[in-house]
């Protein structure tokens, strides 16, 4: 069972994932979002993904706090790219006395949820604040527009926007476009269009180029995707939230 709730931190969502007993993981869908997650005792970052991720191993309950894209590095204090299609325990960031210390603050806690909540305005409140540029770029391809349009609405060259982009998001704007791109189509699947709407809708150029994507970055169908999603009992996150 997945469950999701705001957090305190502008545009961060708080969520927790008990997974079924004797079900297969879930895999998890790139989003352009980056994740503090806690499982088994361990803090750990989930970086941005480029590709869907299977988590390995027996199934457990996961719980973690999804920054917005382009939020998490100031947080961390570490390029996105950095990241880039890894899990990385915090200790590797933080150190290890730190990570352990918060670790010992989530275990003890009733709610880890409200645990992590805490510590994500914490370290925000010495963090940089979120660039507002970056997203005004997000806000943009995630609504569809182009990405040489978005460069040139924000004021950057387009190579200045990649070079941003890849401390920011862990991949060009062109990659972080298609994967919001796909997400505005599988967003469209589990509410009942068509595929061929839902490709049309969503930015891709027809129901062929919307297979293409999801195969290239979600390693299935759009119609296994979406028979996949309408045997789980409860809605699963579909972005980097769920990665141990």
């Amino acid at each position: 069972m997945y469950e999701e709730r705001p957090a305190r931190l502008d545009g961060a969502v708080l969520w927790t994932l008990t997974p079924r007993v004797g079900a297969p993981p879930v895999p998890v869908l790139p989003d352009g979002c980056m994740d503090v997650i806690w499982s088994d005792g361990r803090l750990f970052v989930a970086g941005p993904d480029t590709f869907a991720y299977v988590p390995e191993g027996a199934a457990r309950r996961h719980t973690g706090i999804r920054f917005a894209p382009g939020d998490a590095p100031a947080l961390l204090g570490v390029p996105a790219s950095e990241l880039r299609d890894r899990r990385v325990e915090l200790g590797e960031l933080w150190g290890g006395a730190t990570a352990r210390r918060l670790g010992e603050r989530i275990a003890e806690a009733s709610d880890p949820m409200a645990a992590l909540d805490a510590l994500a305005l914490r370290r925000a409140s010495d963090a940089p604040a979120p660039d507002l540029l970056l997203r005004a770029v997000v806000r943009r391809l995630r609504a569809g527009r182009p990405v040489a349009e978005t460069a040139e609405a924000v004021g950057l060259g387009a190579r200045q926007l990649h070079r941003r982009s890849l401390d920011a998001f862990g991949y060009g704007p062109k990659t972080l476009a298609r994967i919001l791109r796909l997400q505005r189509a599988l967003a469209l699947v589990r509410a009942g269009m068509p595929y061929a709407e839902a490709a049309l809708a969503a930015g891709c150029v027809d129901q062929a180029h919307l297979a293409r994507e999801t195969r290239a970055l979600a390693g299935t169908t759009p119609s296994a995707y979406a028979s996949d999603w309408a045997k789980r009992e409860t809605p699963q996150p579909s972005g980097s939230s769920t990665t141990a």
